[in-house]
Formats: structure tokens, sequence, C-alpha cells
């Protein structure tokens, strides 16, 4: 995980998430915070989870 900080990757997602407009971009985001949630310490998993819930909503939404 060498030079990703994963909270502010966390933010950075939560923050463009309006911007999503297609499945892709939003499979996209979600393959990536599941992947950080495999690995980030449990103090950020909370937050992972909420987004991850969100970005599922979102994908079903544009489905």
């Amino acid at each position: 995980m060498s030079g990703v900080t994963p909270y502010i990757t966390l933010e950075q997602i939560a923050a463009r998430m309006q911007d999503m407009n297609t499945c892709e971009a939003v499979n996209e985001a979600l393959d990536e915070v599941e992947y950080l949630f495999e690995v980030i310490p449990p103090e950020l998993q909370d937050p992972a989870e909420t987004l991850i819930a969100q970005l599922r909503e979102k994908l079903k939404n544009l489905e």
C-alpha cells in the first residue's frame, strides 16, 4: 500500500461520488474501497463500510 493514504482516499471517493454517473465509475470506486477495507486499520472500517453501502445504493439506482 505504498503511497496510498486510506483516509484521504476514502475522502476523495466520497467527495466525487456525486459526479459518478455511470455504473463503471461507481464499480471502479467500489472496488477501490472494498480493497482498502481489507487493509485499513479497524478504526477506519466503519467509515469505509458506510461508503461501500452508499456506493452500492448509487449503483443500484443507476442500473
